[in-house]
């Protein structure tokens, strides 16, 4: 807390005895003149999701294809319900803490 109060005492004092100059404009005539800020378009998300997609099409194919996804459906409708209540309680939880987190973090950067 002391060393909040001591950075503003300290901001304050040189914002005070920093001397205006007036430069006639040119600041806001160069500030005009500047170009606009160009929107750049990012299309990371859709080639991860495409490597994403690619790479589990592969990892099937590798793994036997549909007999394994058979064997995968058997498995699962073999396991006791309590198992399939806990690995869905388990995705849940971590769907939701990755929502929070991107949120935040998304949040977080609009603050600065």
């Amino acid at each position: 807390m002391d060393e909040k109060v001591q950075e503003d005492w300290l901001e304050a004092r040189l914002r005070d005895e920093t001397p205006y100059i007036d430069d006639a404009g040119f600041t806001s005539q160069v500030v005009r003149k500047l170009p606009a800020r160009q929107v750049r378009r990012s299309y990371r998300a859709f080639i991860l999701i495409g490597l994403t997609l690619a790479a589990c099409i592969v990892a099937f194919w590798f793994a036997g294809g549909t007999s394994f996804a058979y064997e995968a459906y058997a498995n699962v409708a073999m396991m006791p319900v309590w198992w399939m209540w806990i690995f869905a309680a388990a995705a849940g939880v971590l769907i939701t803490a990755g929502g929070l987190a991107a949120a935040l973090s998304r949040a977080g950067g609009r603050s600065r």
